[in-house]
């Protein structure tokens, strides 16, 4: 009962507080990949620590202590001991399966909302755009000044015909290498699973904000990538031509609302994180991925060691 006390008020805590703590963490544009993998384990913590909440407030630390490689064994343990599951652990298990399955129903909502969407707008790109081998993306006759891409199994880089008068070689070679570390670094699914969750639970806190916050870092995380192997002047020059242009909301686009907060980032680096700094993140993320988990085993971990010792007495 304890370590489901603790588990749930962690969860609602964590829910209302970490997004106030998220905004401090000034380090998350030095780092945008580590501060996107802080972001998921976040989220992850509290779904974790909601659902074990529940599994522990249904499971006594008796029978978990005998089945300490998994909810099967934990189950069986229950059987073999003749523990029975009271009405509230047994509601409590079924809203934790509700939750767990609209998590997985949105999840695959989402992907398929998605996916057909790009499907559409990709046979619209065959009719109406030409493929240049030299650029490697498919040029749109459009005034507006565009470049993004269309993820997925038919993945394209789009750019208007707009951007290319408006642009030199240069920098729309540098916009397009930030499209292409979209594309191979997937960030497309990074954003979907963010979106799943405020679809399955909408109004939560934590999980608004890292929808926004993840969406944000991705773009930084690929100005990053394509800074690699172009001057960054060039990329910033490229993001205000294109700072007014908006790509179809199922494409993630190089230009938008944030493209000029990211010039400025593009001509004035900031230093990027020492390795103490990454070591404390890499450290903050394994305690929000394994704190719940641990949390929940603890008080099966103390029943069998209190058996095990009484057995060694006797």
């Amino acid at each position: 009962m304890i370590a489901a006390a603790v588990l749930l008020l962690y969860a609602v805590l964590a829910a209302v507080h970490l997004p106030r703590l998220g905004r401090m963490a000034a380090w998350a544009e030095r780092a945008p990949r580590l501060a996107i993998t802080m972001w998921q384990a976040a989220c992850a913590s509290v779904v974790a620590s909601a659902l074990l909440a529940a599994v522990a407030f249904a499971v006594p630390a008796e029978a978990l202590g005998h089945g300490l490689a998994g909810l099967f064994e934990a189950c069986a343990a229950m059987m073999d001991s003749g523990v029975t599951l009271t009405s509230a652990g047994a509601v409590a298990l079924l809203v934790a399966g509700t939750a767990l399955v609209r998590l997985g129903w949105c999840g695959v909502a989402v992907l398929f909302r998605a996916g057909a969407e790009r499907r559409e707008h990709v046979a619209w790109l065959r009719l109406l755009g030409r493929h240049d081998r030299n650029l490697g993306a498919i040029v749109l006759d459009h005034d507006e000044r565009l470049a993004y891409c269309v993820p997925g199994r038919h993945a394209r880089m789009v750019i208007t015909t707009g951007a290319l008068r408006a642009l030199a070689p240069e920098q729309v070679a540098a916009v397009l290498a930030h499209e292409r570390a979209h594309l191979r670094g997937r960030h497309h699914l990074v954003i979907a699973a963010a979106e799943a969750l405020v679809t399955a639970f909408p109004g939560v806190p934590v999980f608004e904000h890292a929808r926004t916050e993840v969406a944000r870092l991705i773009e930084l995380l690929a100005d990053d990538v394509a800074a690699r192997r172009h001057p960054r002047v060039q990329l910033a020059a490229a993001l205000v031509g294109l700072a007014t242009g908006r790509a179809p909301g199922f494409a993630l686009g190089a230009g938008g609302e944030t493209a000029l907060t990211r010039v400025r980032r593009m001509v004035n680096p900031a230093l990027p994180l020492r390795r103490g700094e990454h070591a404390a993140g890499l450290l903050t993320v394994g305690l929000l991925l394994c704190g719940p988990g641990a949390v929940a085993l603890a008080p099966g971990l103390v029943a069998l060691l209190a058996h095990h010792c009484h057995e060694l007495l006797t």
